[in-house]
């Protein structure tokens, strides 16, 4: 079953919108967008998701209590971020890491792995 409901929480608007794009072009259907912390945590803990883009930082806040949310919550996620696996904390490091400036496939590639299940240990699909 293709799981395509998404969340998406970025607090830069131009990369949000790119995010939305390959999205839409991949047959994914963005069911929300949040800019910060606190709508972001609120969309997770109410929407009707299937899966989530989060940005590590949202306005210097960090995005790990939505992560949290969406652990508790069963729904899988993967960050998109700048700043690599490096400054995640030891309970979210096996979240799929897409490292911006990222291409379409590799997005695609990494929102199959979350969905089906995989985490990145001894496999990093963004690899290339």
């Amino acid at each position: 079953m293709f799981l395509n409901r998404v969340l998406i929480v970025e607090d830069e608007a131009m990369i949000s919108m790119m995010i939305e794009d390959c999205l839409d072009h991949l047959g994914y259907d963005v069911v929300a967008v949040a800019s910060h912390l606190d709508d972001g945590l609120e969309k997770a803990r109410t929407l009707d998701i299937d899966v989530a883009v989060l940005d590590v930082n949202l306005h210097g806040k960090l995005s790990y209590p939505i992560a949290e949310m969406l652990v508790d919550r069963h729904i899988p996620f993967i960050f998109a971020t700048g700043y690599g696996r490096a400054g995640l904390p030891e309970n979210l490091r096996n979240v799929l890491v897409v490292t911006k400036p990222f291409r379409e496939q590799q997005l695609a590639d990494a929102l199959r792995a979350a969905t089906a299940g995989a985490s990145t240990s001894g496999m990093d699909p963004l690899a290339r």
